[in-house]
């Protein structure tokens, strides 16, 4: 059967209000959701400042190689085939900071 949603509604209070409570104990019951949801992530994240004393940050440096140079622009290490030209003071230059 059609049905015309332009046709004017008949307004029962009584289910007007019943709906309304329950949108609202649902709102309120996802906002703890979520407050749970960020208090949870909170954790995970460490502060500026923090004591990492006791963590161990082992990190393996590998030297920068023969065919590898560093952008006096951006001061990254970058191969050889980035390289775009020397400046005037003798430093080499990448492709990205010479753009």
């Amino acid at each position: 059967m059609a049905q015309d949603y332009d046709a004017p509604r008949s307004k029962d209070k009584d289910e007007d209000e019943e709906s309304l409570q329950a949108l609202s104990k649902s709102n309120r019951n996802s906002a703890t959701d979520i407050d749970d949801d960020e208090n949870a992530i909170a954790e995970d994240y460490e502060l500026p400042g923090a004591d990492l004393s006791n963590e161990d940050a082992s990190v393996t440096v590998i030297p920068m190689q023969g065919d590898e140079f560093i952008c006096a622009e951006c001061f990254l290490v970058k191969h050889r085939s980035q390289l775009d030209h020397v400046n005037e003071d003798g430093q080499p230059v990448c492709k990205e900071c010479a753009a």
